[in-house]
């Protein structure tokens, strides 16, 4: 028997419900089309009554906003239009009186080009901070051509270098997201204390941890070798296998973990992409002696893609793929590791209109659908803003020039640049786009049935377009329904997730910390699973049906459901049956509580 339910194990950043804010695009407060500060202070009530105790903040620093804000120029100052150093002091105060909390992005495996440290770096060759970034000579081909040191491409821009020439200097810089953010030098121990000093700067000043972006990507490879060619018809090639995951990575972690985030009590995530192998995701975790609580890893969100293709690519995924992916992050438990749970963030499109069936007729169960999915594994829960309305994605009738991301921009570039207008290859684009680009979750959050979505003031025009559906699709109308219960004939997105959190909660042994085991030989399009504690003499148990058709699932004989918790169909989901075969509707899940049959 498992020990995973011992209150030994249990800790606070377990069993927070966090909501990432992608501030630009959460609340103007101030009427200039453009999210801030005190729009998410205006809207805290909002969330804590929804049942989320941290927000996680997308960077708020000072920046240029070539990459909105993951390119920082300070640190420790707050970009001009968002606000001021005041007002996120006011946001932390605020958030306190509310019992809840707040993590920041710390975003330290590049700056911007614009930060002072660069631009002292990029002064001279003999420039005291010289060696804070990686800097290298170039190479020459036969005919006498410069090249950049090694053939890695962009991370953004796969048909771009890596490196960024330095005329004045006749130096390349390593950028592997793009020319404006330079990857500092780890190997640099005056770096790494720069570094140290910014998460003391920001704990002292009342944040309760850190999502650390692209953090396994600060120990490269020193010697900086060329990636095998595996896109032949491209000049760059992909470059992780030497870029991602590095010998030094785990001691840089423990490093920081020792000198400043083990003297606070606090949450740790780290993003780590290109991190597919099972020991060294739980080198980082493995209970104290990891480097941070949890990782988020992305198999999931890599089920719809084409792994040679990149982002802009797409293949039918199966329920079967789904499932051991999912068995794969659950059993990290068992191993003294941790889970992450998401299903959306500021880089990948909306869920509902990604995984399930975005229409008028289906929006709504598919939104409950991957809410009961999420809430009912076990690990650490994180919603994305909009993500509790079921917001869409940007519409397919909106043309390439409303895409902001820098990604999404030079993707489109691109494509204009090898294909005629109206060819097939540029219609293929767009519909990519409309399925993949960041920008889909970048559009401002949906308030209310009035002009720019109650985003920002009537006649003011916002930063990004606002989606079409808003007087239909916000937050005013899911709002005003009241609270649900379990016996509510209709209850809007809002509503459910705000029930289902209370679900979470109230069974929190099973659901939290509880084992996962996969319920087999379901239909194809059934994903289905048990939650068990030793301390709870209950079970759950969680259907699923990831389709737009019916299909049928067999509650196994060894199950009594005592009562349906929550169902995509409200009234309809929890009156079904409780042994015995029963049918699910497209895109029907159901959540049931079951005594376990005796001898079973």
């Amino acid at each position: 028997m498992s020990d995973s339910c011992l209150k030994g194990d249990k800790r606070w950043w377990k069993e927070v419900v966090i909501y990432q804010v992608y501030p630009a695009s959460f609340k103007d407060d101030n009427g200039d089309g453009l999210g801030d500060i005190n729009g998410i202070t205006a809207k805290l009530d909002y969330l804590s009554e929804l049942g989320v105790n941290v927000l996680w903040l997308s960077p708020i620093f000072e920046s240029p906003q070539k990459d909105m804000g993951y390119d920082i120029s300070n640190y420790l100052e707050i970009h001009p239009p968002f606000g001021t150093m005041e007002d996120v002091e006011r946001l932390i105060d605020e958030l306190k009186k509310r019992d809840m909390k707040v993590i920041m992005d710390l975003v330290v495996n590049h700056t911007s080009s614009e930060h002072p440290w660069f631009i002292d770096s990029a002064f001279s060759k003999k420039s005291d901070r010289r060696d804070w970034y990686i800097w290298r000579a170039p190479k020459y081909d036969k005919e006498g051509n410069r090249q950049p040191p090694n053939n890695w491409a962009s991370i953004l821009d796969d048909s771009e270098s890596a490196w960024t020439y330095h005329p004045e200097t006749d130096e390349y810089y390593l950028s592997l997201f793009s020319p404006f953010q330079p990857d500092l030098n780890w190997e640099n121990p005056r770096v790494r204390t720069e570094v140290h000093e910014i998460a003391r700067f920001w704990l002292e000043k009342g944040a309760s941890g850190f999502r650390m972006d692209v953090i396994n990507l600060i120990s490269k490879d020193q010697r900086f070798p060329d990636a095998d060619v595996t896109h032949p018809h491209k000049k760059y090639q992909p470059g992780d296998k030497y870029y991602a995951n590095g010998a030094r990575l785990f001691d840089y972690l423990q490093e920081m973990k020792r000198v400043v985030l083990s003297k606070y009590d606090i949450l740790t995530v780290g993003e780590m992409p290109f991190m597919e192998d099972e020991q060294q995701r739980l080198e980082m975790i493995k209970a104290e002696e990891g480097c941070l609580n949890m990782i988020f890893t992305f198999e999931t969100m890599g089920l719809d893609s084409v792994p040679e293709e990149g982002r802009f690519s797409f293949k039918p995924w199966s329920v079967a793929e789904l499932r051991q992916v999912i068995k794969k992050n659950q059993s990290m438990k068992s191993q003294k590791g941790w889970a992450s749970l998401f299903c959306e963030n500021h880089d990948q499109p909306r869920s509902v209109s990604r995984w399930c069936d975005d229409s008028d007729a289906y929006r709504v169960a598919g939104t409950k659908l991957l809410c009961m999915n999420q809430v009912t594994l076990t690990g650490t829960l994180y919603i994305y803003q909009g993500e509790e309305l079921g917001m869409r994605n940007i519409p397919a009738r909106w043309g390439p020039e409303e895409y902001k991301d820098i990604e999404s921009v030079s993707y489109w570039k691109y494509i204009c640049s090898r294909y005629a207008d109206g060819s097939p290859q540029r219609e293929r684009a767009k519909d990519l786009l409309r399925r993949k680009a960041r920008d889909n979750a970048r559009t401002p959050i949906q308030w209310d049935s009035t002009s720019n979505g109650g985003f920002c003031p009537p006649g003011v025009k916002p930063w990004m377009r606002v989606n079409d559906d808003y007087r239909t699709v916000n937050a005013a109308s899911q709002t005003s329904a009241g609270k649900a219960n379990e016996r509510s004939a209709i209850v809007p997105p809002y509503r459910f997730w705000q029930r289902a959190l209370e679900v979470r909660r109230q069974c929190a042994n099973l659901f939290i910390y509880g084992d996962f085991e996969l319920i087999e030989d379901t239909h194809p399009s059934v994903f289905a699973f048990q939650k068990s504690c030793h301390l709870e003499s209950d079970v759950s148990i969680t259907v699923l049906n990831c389709s737009g058709k019916e299909a049928e699932f067999k509650i196994p004989a060894k199950y009594q459901v005592e009562s349906w918790l929550l169902g995509s169909y409200d009234v309809l989901s929890l009156e079904k049956a409780k042994k015995g075969t029963i049918l699910l509707l497209p895109w029907e899940g159901l959540v049931g509580l079951c005594k376990t049959r005796q001898g079973a």
